[in-house]
């Protein structure tokens, strides 16, 4: 089953109560929270299918990227996070693993 990571994000604001602005909305979609990429270097990947993992290969990420994901609230699958790149301004996926410094900037 493949699942586009907007459908994907507009589920997980749908049930976060996090993700319900203070005005109640309900969907509100959760901002990325700052991170960085914390290794060397990290495949960037525009959808995740889960019999097959990610797909699509944007570009890759170098050490440093400034990024966002919001632990708890973005998906991740399989250990394919997420993840919004505040450099190009698109959303994919990376590995959990390189994402780090949260809050950092």
């Amino acid at each position: 089953m493949r699942m586009s990571l907007a459908r994907a994000l507009v589920a997980v604001a749908a049930v976060a109560a996090p993700s319900v602005a203070a005005t109640g909305t309900a969907g509100a979609v959760v901002p990325p929270e700052h991170a960085v990429v914390v290794c060397r270097s990290a495949s960037f990947y525009a959808n995740y299918d889960s019999a097959s993992g990610p797909v699509g290969l944007i570009r890759v990420l170098g050490s440093g990227n400034k990024v966002g994901h919001t632990r708890g609230a973005h998906p991740v699958y399989n250990g394919w996070a997420a993840t919004f790149d505040f450099g190009k301004g698109d959303w994919g996926y990376v590995r959990i693993e390189c994402l780090g410094g949260y809050g950092s900037w």
